[in-house]
């Protein structure tokens, strides 16, 4: 949800959001007149339930015999209050609606536009280079009897799979390295549900533009989870935090599920796009004045994993019309698929802003006394796509896989994983 003083005092500054997002401008007018609705009818009913209970002493004290010829006043004066009350509740609820289909405001210096107009920050690391013709993840993935795409589909369907011997250990050791990364840096590990209510799944801006990518289960109305953002957004929905120590870091240990809807025909080899798989993702609660600071320093843990597994990467700014609802700003870490011969996602982090914590009225207490929205990050540690990138980046002719070294302690030592014959 947007800030309503900004929308009431600088709405320019979120039409230009909405401009550079591609997004409908006209919303902005729209939640400016059911704002300005939304209050009058507030205080209509504030000044009639004043008048109702000014009215109400006026009666207690009136002599005995005048009071049954008061309580006809009585009686139209609370139909008045109700239905000014229902009036106010109407407009709240029409604001809400409006106000809520505003995306965050973006962070100056987003690039405007669509999917292709990210702007490169910096590359690092060098490609790989081969003196073999180099494989793809899947079929190194099947000669080292690690991911089995058949019995995935044969259980599931499409875009299921099995990770196997060395593939179920390389993920578990990817995602213990991930958690020991991240309790170093003071977060606190959670196991999340992967199934929340609506109203935390919608407040954090997961049932708008696309709502089609979320599993529902109709009979118990709850969502499954494509992310443990969700769950670690909800963890602190409806409470007033303390943050005079710090921000709160969390690392969420969670399986996803994505429906991949519309993408048809896309990736449909191996397990760059699925629809289950498991993830460490860092949350942080902060004051809104740390999150562009605490925003950099989620993106540099993210490159020091991707480092110390001998990955060549590149950081993109993502441009506004390529950005989720909540985000006001992402940073996308795209490593080198070298058989695709093109940088893929692997992580990305946003910088929530107040967008998600005004949904969920997650607020902390300000030097002052009052209460404000705190800010909201995220950003993903590890998950199961990183094996597409390791597993194409560290080949050998012969069809094994160097370990990189950061993996090997959680692999029992394990330098090389081989074909299995």
């Amino acid at each position: 949800m947007i800030d309503p003083v900004l929308l009431r005092e600088n709405p320019d500054i979120i039409r230009r959001s909405q401009q550079a997002r591609g997004s409908r401008v006209d919303l902005v007018d729209e939640a400016i007149e059911a704002d300005a609705a939304r209050r009058s009818a507030i205080n209509e009913f504030e000044q009639l339930r004043a008048e109702q209970n000014a009215f109400g002493k006026k009666v207690a004290k009136a002599p005995k015999e005048e009071k049954k010829a008061l309580v006809a006043e009585v009686q139209q004066l609370a139909a008045r209050v109700k239905e000014a009350q229902h009036e106010a509740s109407a407009a709240e609820t029409r604001f809400g609606e409006i106000a809520g289909g505003i995306q965050n405001v973006i962070i100056d210096g987003v690039p405007a536009g669509g999917e292709a107009d990210f702007v490169t920050l910096r590359t690092v690391g060098e490609k790989p280079r081969f003196d073999f013709e180099p494989r793809d993840h899947l079929e190194i993935g099947e000669r080292l009897d690690a991911i089995d795409m058949a019995r995935g589909t044969k259980v599931s369907g499409a875009r299921f799979y099995y990770l196997k011997g060395i593939g179920a250990r390389l993920e578990i050791a990817l995602m213990s390295l991930g958690l020991d990364r991240a309790l170093a840096a003071g977060f606190t590990p959670l196991i999340t549900p992967t199934l929340v209510k609506p109203e935390i799944m919608s407040g954090t801006g997961f049932l708008g533009e696309h709502a089609d990518e979320v599993y529902k289960l109709e009979a118990d109305d709850l969502f499954l989870t494509g992310t443990s953002e969700v769950a670690l957004a909800g963890y602190h929905a409806d409470e007033i935090l303390d943050l005079s120590a710090g921000p709160l870091r969390y690392a969420g240990w969670s399986t996803c599920y994505r429906r991949e809807a519309g993408s048809y025909g896309k990736d449909t080899r191996g397990i760059i796009r699925v629809h289950q798989f498991n993830k460490l993702e860092m949350f942080v609660y902060t004051t809104p004045d740390a999150a562009q600071a605490e925003h950099e320093r989620l993106l540099g843990w993210q490159e020091d994993m991707l480092q110390s597994l001998g990955l060549s990467y590149r950081v993109i700014d993502t441009a506004a019309g390529d950005l989720g609802s909540s985000a006001a700003r992402k940073f996308d870490v795209e490593a080198w698929v070298p058989t695709q011969d093109a940088y893929r996602e692997l992580t990305s982090t946003s910088n929530c802003t107040t967008y998600q914590a005004r949904r969920l009225d997650t607020r902390y207490r300000t030097e002052s006394g009052k209460t404000a929205p705190v800010a909201t990050l995220n950003g993903t540690l590890a998950t199961t796509r990183w094996l597409v990138a390791i597993l194409e980046t560290h080949q050998q002719a012969d069809g094994s896989v160097v370990i990189p070294e950061a993996l090997r302690p959680y692999l029992g030592g394990l330098e090389v994983a081989e074909p299995v014959a």
